[in-house]
């Protein structure tokens, strides 16, 4: 019978070491550098996860490397971080263009925006207001929907492109007032907003952070951020619901994803130290800076944001018909 038990054992014991040296990485985690994938240098999406790969390097002790894989709109990056290994060693930065939206717009997409990641925490917020040419005869949003409805197909706006969320917004604007603005695509927001200043289109949906230095110059005209509330990068430019236009909200939002399967350990200990450097008093300024607002949620809470807007922008996407190659 001793025998039999000591044989036993021996069969288990080598079963059991991948379980202790699971649990042994997640106790130890980070123990070598970490990763994370974003888009383009100089942009919200670098700046936000520099600031952060600063922050948790003197929490880890461990060096956080920032990795910029821009084009097609941050979906080539999004791909590498969905085929990581499942550690917690490579993590990624989404919004709306790489985990909202693309499942919608392309015929053929690379991975699976929910099932491929797990939700870390949502990082930033910043809002999109709808800006226009000084020479329109508009003050206020009650005014232009007006404008709008006066000339229906006549009013154009630009985007940062097609499936952006600049062009997202203006559907969704359309949807909502029964305004038929047109859509005039352009390679980025800063072409859409330099047509936006020459005339060449009459308004466009853009970041907080794109307009609000023209705003300041007088050279375009804020009318109202499509969001509930007023953001503190742009104070002086009031809400859509203050503006009589409630129910309706496009934000350009930045989250933190790892792949898949990494262990529920692991993404609570970094979604509790991103929260920590995201409220850090020091985070404000540097946010504020990019028009952003530092929003902190928990795995749980960032997965059911992620849900309402993929239904939400779904259904724009369907109803707009919209779509990329």
């Amino acid at each position: 019978m001793r025998l039999i038990k000591i044989f036993a054992g021996a069969l288990l014991a080598p079963l059991a070491l991948p379980v202790a040296n699971a649990a042994d990485a997640t106790r130890n985690y980070p123990d070598r550098p970490v990763r994370i994938i974003t888009g383009s240098p100089g942009s919200t999406s670098d700046i936000v996860p520099r600031f952060l790969a600063n922050k948790l390097a003197g929490v880890w002790g461990q060096q956080i490397v920032v990795d910029n894989r821009p084009g097609a709109g941050g979906i080539i990056g999004t791909e590498i971080g969905a085929k990581a290994a499942p550690d917690g060693y490579t993590l990624t930065v989404g919004h709306i263009g790489t985990h909202a939206a693309p499942q919608f717009l392309f015929k053929k997409l690379n991975y699976d925006p929910v099932k491929d990641f797990a939700p870390i925490t949502l990082l930033t917020v910043s809002g999109i207001a709808l800006a226009v040419n000084t020479s329109v005869p508009a003050t206020n949003l009650k005014d232009f929907i007006a404008y709008a409805k006066s000339k229906p197909g006549g009013v154009n706006y630009g985007s940062a492109g097609g499936g952006t969320s600049s062009q997202l917004s203006g559907e969704l604007f359309n949807q909502m007032t029964g305004a038929k603005l047109t859509h005039i695509p352009y390679k980025g927001a800063g072409f859409a907003l330099q047509a936006l200043i020459a005339g060449e289109v009459q308004a466009a949906f853009l970041s907080t952070t794109t307009a609000s230095a023209q705003v300041k110059t007088g050279r375009i005209k804020a009318l109202a951020v499509l969001s509930p509330k007023r953001f503190s990068a742009a104070p002086d430019v009031p809400s859509a619901p203050e503006s009589g236009l409630a129910g309706i909200e496009s934000n350009v939002w930045f989250g933190l994803f790892a792949p898949a399967g990494t262990p529920k350990a692991i993404v609570a200990r970094i979604n509790r130290d991103v929260v920590a450097a995201l409220t850090h008093p020091d985070a404000r300024d540097t946010l504020l800076s990019q028009g952003a607002e530092a929003a902190p949620m928990t795995p749980d809470e960032f997965a059911a944001f992620l849900k309402k807007e993929i239904d939400k922008w779904g259904k724009v996407i369907k109803d707009a018909g919209i779509r990329s190659e």
